[in-house]
């Protein structure tokens, strides 16, 4: 027997000599007990949670703790390595079923090395970021995994400053910290209700000739949410959090949307494209009432995008909206350099050559359609979003969807949304030389569109007119 594997035996047998053991944390982290109320309204009333957020996973993980750090008894500070070995947590030579590291110090902070940013997206990249808060260790699937624990005010300081630069309006501010205060607690209130009740949650339809696909929680089982655009940006302290930032989330501490008595789900995304979609076009087939698709204007009137012809003539053009902007004032103080990088956001094209499109439906359906002679769209929702294509290929036809399975199958990373129309380029018997596409809006376009609320904010509404606007029904409440 290995030495290692000896050492994990001891474990066994062995109680933690300090801190969480790991039933202890697992049940921390994963296994809530339920509320009379069956919510995290009632749980979570009148004092402050705690949010648990996975920032990084792997084989190995490098970190930094920048000052006085306690893990099993011992004072640590300085660099430091953690790896999966034999089923456990690998550090200093020892095996751990699991390992916390807690700050000696209120601001006390740690920095972990190669976490990536925008993953699949076409501005990917890996950098260092910097943390508050107690860091974890856990096993999972034969990587190790780094989650944060951190009150739930300090996190939403770094979301506002990691969705968008913190220089923005504080009225807009005000209005992300709500809704980002909102979706937090929802999804917490969701996994505690999926818990409870014991049922498997499935996102996707399979048939033969068909592959239906939303993402959502479902891949979020032993922390609250992650640190990327799957859920929302957090950073730590990475980015500065400049004093409107700060200002507000104190100015709206503890104030969540609520409909008929539930927290909202309010889902956001960069640029809606003229309409804001429904949930259900992009999500599970649960229509939500605050979620209605929205004109993003005060005025216009609200085209059925669920007719092909009406899509075709709205995707385009351009008509006016809130977030058909190039003010670059605003949108500096919107988007983070990465951001920036996307100048057409509002109406963009891409086009795709007969072999770029076969190949990249090979590579992400592991289907080979032969040459694509076809894009057909089968079903959009109320913002023109395809939320079912048919592809059409000389060895086979399949359709998939929804949008961001769409907008996966199209593109290296993610095409800005699946609201497009299709030009089929120099046809020769039947088979198009390639293809263009010309889109509206970045993202899934549910909820608050964030570069239409900045320009609402510039132009003198505060943010609770922001909110009603884009959440119809919707009322803020202080929860804590």
């Amino acid at each position: 027997m290995s030495k290692l594997r000896a050492g994990l035996c001891r474990l066994q047998t062995m109680e933690s000599d300090s801190g969480l053991n790991l039933r202890y944390i697992m049940d921390k982290l994963k296994k809530h007990p339920a509320t009379p109320l069956g919510t995290i309204a009632a749980l979570f009333r009148h004092h402050e949670p705690q949010v648990t957020v996975g920032i990084v996973s792997g084989r190995e993980v490098k970190f930094t703790l920048n000052a006085p750090y306690e893990a099993k008894g011992d004072q640590v500070t300085g660099p430091q390595t953690v790896s999966f070995a034999e089923g456990a947590i690998l550090w200093n030579g020892n095996l751990y079923r699991e390992l916390s590291f807690r700050p000696l110090k209120g601001l006390a902070s740690f920095s972990i090395s190669d976490v990536t940013i925008g993953v699949n997206f076409h501005w990917e990249r890996k950098e260092t970021q910097t943390f508050l808060g107690t860091l974890h260790f856990v096993v999972e699937e034969s990587k190790v995994c780094a989650i944060n624990e951190l009150p739930v005010e300090s996190y939403l300081e770094s979301v506002v400053s990691s969705e968008m630069r913190a220089t923005a309006g504080l009225e807009f501010l005000k209005a992300h910290a709500v809704i980002s205060r909102s979706w937090l607690l929802a999804q917490m209130e969701k996994r505690r209700k999926a818990e409870d009740s014991g049922n498997s949650f499935f996102s996707f339809i399979k048939k033969d000739d068909e592959l239906i696909r939303w993402y959502d929680r479902e891949d979020h089982t032993i922390f609250d949410v992650c640190a990327d655009d799957h859920c929302q940006r957090y950073q730590g302290i990475t980015m500065e959090t400049s004093p409107v930032a700060a200002q507000a989330v104190r100015d709206t501490r503890g104030q969540v949307l609520f409909y008929e008595g539930d927290i909202c789900d309010a889902r956001f995304s960069k640029c809606c494209g003229g309409i804001t979609e429904e949930f259900q076009y992009c999500w599970e087939n649960t229509p939500k009432p605050y979620l209605k698709a929205v004109v993003d204007n005060t005025q216009g009137a609200l085209p059925d995008l669920t007719v092909e012809a009406n899509a075709e003539q709205w995707i385009r053009s351009a008509p006016p909206a809130y977030c058909n902007t190039h003010d670059l004032k605003v949108l500096s103080q919107v988007l983070n350099d990465y951001d920036l990088e996307t100048a057409d956001f509002y109406r963009w094209h891409v086009t795709l050559t007969q072999a770029e499109i076969s190949e990249l439906l090979k590579e992400k359906l592991k289907i080979d359609f032969g040459q694509v002679t076809d894009l057909i769209p089968l079903e959009r929702g109320r913002s023109g979003r395809i939320s079912r294509l048919k592809i059409v290929g000389t060895k086979t036809t399949f359709i998939i969807g929804k949008e961001l399975e769409i907008r996966r199958a199209l593109s290296n990373s993610h095409l800005y949304s699946s609201a497009f129309v299709v030009d089929k380029l120099n046809v020769t018997d039947g088979i198009p030389s390639g293809f263009t596409l010309t889109g509206a809006g970045w993202g899934h376009g549910v909820g608050l569109c964030q570069i239409g609320a900045a320009m609402m904010g510039a132009q003198g509404f505060k943010h609770d007119a922001i909110l009603s606007h884009y959440y119809v029904g919707a009322e803020i409440k202080k929860l804590y």
